[in-house]
């Protein structure tokens, strides 16, 4: 991996430090990215402690597949975080797992490598996917998609306010060539912005909204969240980095939701024991220090939630 390609793990030692209680226990990193979590987990863990990463992208699964076989402790798992019970059932049957850390959103290699279409500032295929083996490019998805369904995914997971005008560009532009190129893209959607935001790429917004539409990352997380909570046992932790607001209002409603126990009609008379109370927050949310932003600038967004399963 050249230096260009490498990536810097956001809120490490918090993470780690909040997710590891019990050294001898069986954690997931559900999202091994470049490993960066999982080397300080396994630094964390004794002989008897093991660890599986996850990932769909398969430049990932290499650098894991490297660490596993020098390492006895650590298992890879190809596939979404979504089918975290699946993974977690063939490793450890059944699944004792202490905890489970998601470091969401897309990795600095996957940002910075032209080649996988994620960034509006270089060249390169409009592709977007996590594992580009399979599913439904980025190009391909603007290539048919409806107007409407084109503005739906701008405003709805970018919150781009002008996504009708974005929507009505794309489609007319495509009419005349086939957008498939990123810079291609982001051009057509610059110059549908009448309003450009101080310090911020026009197509920042729309760019995040295609690439989270094309891996379904808002629906594979809640999916993990439900998982995690099933696999966990009591006393584990799950340790979550969100990267923006939609991620992080998903797991803050989760936690809350687990927290707060079974939705019952008021006044009902019942003990807190027969709330169904599955989780306890472990201390606030957290965001980056200074420092680190200030060495990292992508990790000025990031803030990590602790939860703690109680039964």
């Amino acid at each position: 991996m050249t230096a260009m390609y490498q990536h810097q793990t956001v809120l490490l030692d918090e993470a780690v430090e909040a997710l590891v209680v019990d050294p001898a226990g069986n954690y997931i990193d559900g999202t091994f990215g470049r490993g960066g979590h999982s080397r300080q987990i396994l630094s964390r863990l004794t002989s008897d402690g093991h660890l599986l990463g996850i990932d769909k992208d398969p430049d990932a699964i290499a650098v894991a597949e490297q660490i596993a076989s020098e390492d006895p402790r650590f298992q890879v798992g190809h596939g979404s975080f979504a089918e975290l019970a699946e993974f977690a059932q063939q490793w450890r049957s059944p699944p004792t797992v202490a905890g489970v850390l998601l470091d969401l959103g897309v990795s600095s290699p996957q940002l910075d490598n032209p080649e996988r279409g994620f960034s509006f500032l270089q060249e390169g295929p409009l592709d977007m996917r996590m594992n580009p083996t399979i599913g439904m490019s980025a190009a391909d998805w603007i290539a048919s998609a409806e107007e409407k369904e084109i503005a739906d995914v701008l405003w709805t997971y970018g919150e781009e306010r002008f996504s009708r005008r974005m929507a009505k560009a794309i489609v007319t532009t495509r009419q005349q060539f086939s957008i498939t190129t990123t810079t291609e893209l982001a051009k057509v959607i610059a110059e549908a912005n009448p309003a450009w935001e101080k310090h911020k790429h026009p197509a920042t917004r729309a760019f995040q909204a295609i690439r989270i539409h094309i891996n379904n990352e808002l629906g594979d997380l809640e999916a993990a969240l439900d998982a995690a909570l099933e696999v966990l046992k009591p006393g584990g932790r799950l340790v979550v980095i969100s990267f923006h607001s939609l991620e992080d209002r998903i797991v803050k409603r989760f936690i809350k939701k687990h927290v707060k126990g079974d939705e019952l009609p008021p006044g009902l008379p019942v003990t807190a024991d027969q709330l169904n109370q599955r989780l306890k927050a472990v201390g606030k949310a957290r965001k980056p220090s200074d420092q680190e932003v200030d060495g990292n600038v992508r990790s000025r967004s990031s803030i990590m939630r602790v939860a703690e399963k109680l039964k």
